[in-house]
């Protein structure tokens, strides 16, 4: 039959509709039914689990809204999920400011109760069920679980390290077997050097949230101080042993921790246990995972007033699709992704049953009154103090600079009682702020311990890392804003040279630039006066003379140092009023440095992250890495300068290529090492370290010891991250930019003796002890009169001895230019053409 035109015009609408009506009725598709494979019989790459993201936002726009807040330093893309109801997803930003409130870094009162819970997951890439488990939530949360989100809103972060959970999924199937091999021998479950654990830089992203060094922590925090959620959850895996981890926390807690936070993570302890009882899975609460420390994704989100928590499920990087563990059960990416799973949601319940609770609480935190220091008061170099006031400003930290006059307090210089008189341009940083609790937690001088076995160090002081004196005072201490000028220096064509002073990462950045762009640059050894004004060891001397080949010297040398904010000076004479004059072999051109990094083998992926981390996005100098598969064949005469990483090298390093190095050395090389990589050279034939032995005569014999108490005998060897007040030598180019004294991060109980040829830059006094930290009885007495930076001449060439690590974690920002100096300054006698 044919239609009628008017039939015609309404049929064909009418088919659209139906058609639209059957593909809305269409229920959301599961990760499994997605991704074309049930969840846990492959890994998911990272631009699959995007995918995912973006399918279920788009087919349930009224409960799931994404927000893309970044990208890795390899381009994939960081986001967040944000999940609740249609009245809640309406009304996002009206709960967020309502949160805010609570917190008083919006004013007004909060008239909303809304639970705010965040999930991360995949912190540590090959930790990798976590943001598979991370999809099932969603989608049960969305389809099952509607009824806790009418009061709650979660905030999902599938993949915080996109690029190391990339790096071992793409690793695993590569060496997989199929079907899987469950043998713990297999090859699928022994990752090669670097991991899948750390980012593109080798960084541990779970030690970087107070530091924010990395590119994900600087923009995840952005998102994070926005919403200020309730409840935070880190998932993570362990050993393939441990079956699971949940709160209750171990001690020790902080004492800025609650007694509600402790309570809470109980409560939802029992409720985890009442599920994992029911399936009769193991898990073990209140072992090994403290909160102390500061830069974890539990403690940093407990430290500005949520329930931090870290969930643990067996696996890591060993566990791949399945492996047997020690008693015989194959562990299975199913099994980790719905431990995962359950408790990701039953947290979620826990918090809407508490919602109202959890928001009364979260506001009762923000009270500071009780705090004991009101002010840190910092002084010190403009450049030190600006990057305190990035560190700030990453955490939305509030801060002034002091009005003129006296302050009083703990003054840490003494480690005890004391005053300056401050000026307009010592920063002054508060806790009668929201943030308070977390500026008491990383300016106060001691971190209070309930007790010494801890899973990380118990010492981390900014203004000890940071380089400043500074004064914690108990009375609220009065600030004035100051407006802020860049540097802008100015051509002096007429000038001699032009002068920088030496002090500051910035200087060497500086320093850096110059040498890049082919200017050539002197360092003096000794101080001088010249047109009345006194500079010490360390200054740059731009000399006129030595840059002919550039007829645009002055553009350079001035648009570089105004694009760093760096301030200059200038001479008019190369004939000083004291001192040594410009010619004079103590002031020595400095060698545009060819650097060679080792890699692979036993170096430590974390140092050589730090290391390399800081020549490309700090110091903005080239290097090479190299890998000890290969190094043997390398011709290091090639280089200048050679670093050796902490790590072990007893298997990489054989006694042929120890001589190799030590030959390159006498010609004029410059080793570095770091860290236990000093172990290869002490008490060798040929080397001065020696290893400061232990007091064996006064030892206690411990040999009848209960099993039960040597675990905590053992502290008594240990440093858990102590910092040490050390003593330096300032006549040596290692220790240019420096006052005579040095604030040490001592990460273990490791001690050599001074050395007896060679020069003691930086050493630990007799009777030393930790200003700040835990350290074991026996492992503080082998720290007085030993070494802690040192330099042994061997032929022409140098090895520089780095006992303590100066690039910990990249925020021991005091400790770098070491390093600079070592690299540049010191054993500088000869100008490479």
């Amino acid at each position: 039959m044919q239609l009628s035109r008017p039939m015609k015009q309404l049929a064909l609408p009418l088919f659209f509709v139906v058609f639209i009506q059957i593909i809305v009725a269409q229920p959301l598709k599961s990760p499994s039914e997605f991704l074309g494979y049930e969840l846990g019989n492959n890994f998911t790459r990272h631009h699959q689990v995007v995918d995912y993201y973006r399918y279920v936002a788009s087919q349930m726009p009224n409960n799931v809204v994404l927000e893309e807040y970044g990208k890795t330093n390899e381009g994939r893309l960081l986001q967040v999920a944000y999940v609740s109801s249609k009245s809640n997803i309406d009304n996002l930003e009206d709960i967020r400011q309502n949160n805010l409130k609570h917190t008083g870094m919006v004013s007004g009162t909060g008239n909303d109760d809304t639970a705010i819970v965040w999930l991360s997951y995949n912190v540590h890439g090959n930790e990798s069920s976590s943001t598979e488990a991370s999809m099932r939530t969603l989608y049960e949360l969305v389809t099952q679980k509607q009824a806790w989100l009418e009061n709650t809103l979660v905030i999902i972060d599938p993949c915080v390290n996109p690029d190391g959970r990339d790096r071992y999924v793409n690793w695993y199937k590569q060496v997989q077997s199929w079907p899987h091999n469950t043998d713990q021998d297999a090859k699928e479950h022994h990752e090669p050097w670097a991991s899948g654990r750390p980012n593109h830089y080798l960084f541990d992203l779970n030690r970087d949230w107070a530091w924010a060094t990395q590119v994900e922590s600087q923009q995840r925090l952005k998102v994070y101080n926005k919403w200020m959620p309730h409840v935070h959850v880190d998932f993570h895996e362990q050993g393939i042993n441990e079956p699971y981890y949940f709160a209750p926390a171990a001690e020790p807690f902080h004492e800025v921790i609650t007694d509600w936070q402790r309570d809470f993570q109980t409560q939802i302890g029992k409720n985890h246990a009442k599920y994992f009882d029911k399936e009769g899975w193991l898990y073990f609460t209140r072992e090994r995972f403290d909160l102390l420390y500061p830069s974890y994704g539990d403690t940093y989100p407990t430290f500005m007033g949520a329930i931090g928590m870290t969930y643990e499920q067996a696996g890591h990087g060993r566990a791949g699709l399945g492996i047997i563990n020690d008693e015989g059960i194959e562990l299975t990416l199913k099994d980790r992704i719905t431990h995962h799973n359950t408790t990701g949601l039953s947290t979620v319940e826990i918090a809407s049953k508490n919602a109202q609770k959890l928001n009364q609480e979260f506001k009762k935190y923000f009270d500071n009154s009780g705090l004991k220091y009101k002010s840190y008061v910092l002084h010190g170099g403009a450049d030190k103090i600006d990057a305190v006031k990035t560190l700030l400003d990453k955490h939305e930290i509030e801060y002034g600079f002091a009005n003129a006059g006296k302050v009083s307090g703990f003054q840490y210089s003494k480690n005890g009682s004391g005053s300056f008189t401050a000026n307009n341009e010592d920063l002054v940083v508060s806790t009668n702020q929201p943030k308070g609790k977390m500026v008491k937690v990383l300016f106060e001088p001691n971190t209070k311990l309930s007790g010494p076995l801890t899973y990380d160090i118990t010492a981390w002081s900014v203004p000890y890392a940071y380089g400043l004196e500074a004064i914690a005072s108990t009375s609220l201490v009065g600030t004035q804003n100051i407006s802020e000028e860049s540097v802008q220096n100015t051509k002096n064509a007429s000038a001699y040279a032009y002068l920088s002073e030496w002090n500051s990462l910035k200087d060497a950045e500086f320093l850096s630039q110059l040498l890049q762009k082919g200017i050539k640059v002197r360092f003096t050894e000794v101080s001088f006066t010249v047109d009345g004004k006194n500079y010490d060891p360390g200054t740059l001397i731009i000399v006129r003379g030595d840059n002919k080949k550039f007829d645009d010297l002055d553009e350079l040398v001035i648009s570089t140092a105004n694009r760093l904010d760096q301030k200059l000076s200038t001479a008019s004479t190369g004939f000083v009023e004291k001192g040594s004059d410009f010619g004079s072999p103590n002031v020595k051109l400095v060698n545009p440095m060819r650097i060679a990094l080792l890699s692979g083998g036993g170096v430590s992926t974390l140092n050589f992250g730090e290391i390399w981390h800081f020549f490309e996005q700090q110091l903005h100098y080239p290097i090479t890495i190299l890998d000890l598969a290969y190094a043997d064949r390398v011709n290091l005469d090639h280089y200048d300068v050679l670093i050796m990483p902490h790590g072990w090298y007893s298997d990489d390093l054989d006694d042929g290529a120890m001589k190799k190095l030590t030959t390159w050395v006498s010609k004029g090389g410059k080793l570095i090492a770091i860290g236990n990589a000093l172990k290869r050279f002490a008490g060798k034939d040929g080397f001065a370290l020696k290893t400061k032995d232990s007091d064996t005569e006064n030892k206690e014999d411990n040999r009848l010891l209960p099993y039960a108490d040597q675990e905590r005998d053992h502290l008594k060897e240990l440093i858990t991250g102590a910092i040490y007040k050390t003593s330096i030598d300032t006549t040596h180019p290692m220790a240019f930019g420096y006052p005579d004294h040095y604030y040490s991060l001592k990460l273990g109980g490791n001690s050599y003796d001074l050395l007896s040829s060679g020069f003691n830059v930086a050493h630990l006094p007799e009777g030393s002890i930790a200003v700040a930290g835990f350290t074991g009885d026996n492992a503080a007495a082998r720290q007085g009169n030993s070494l802690i930076f040192g330099e042994e001449r061997k032929g022409s060439g140098s090895i520089i001895y780095m006992v303590d690590n100066p690039m910990f974690r990249s925020f021991w920002e005091n400790g770098k230019l070491f390093l600079v100096n070592a690299i540049f300054f010191t054993n500088n006698n000869k100008f490479r053409i």
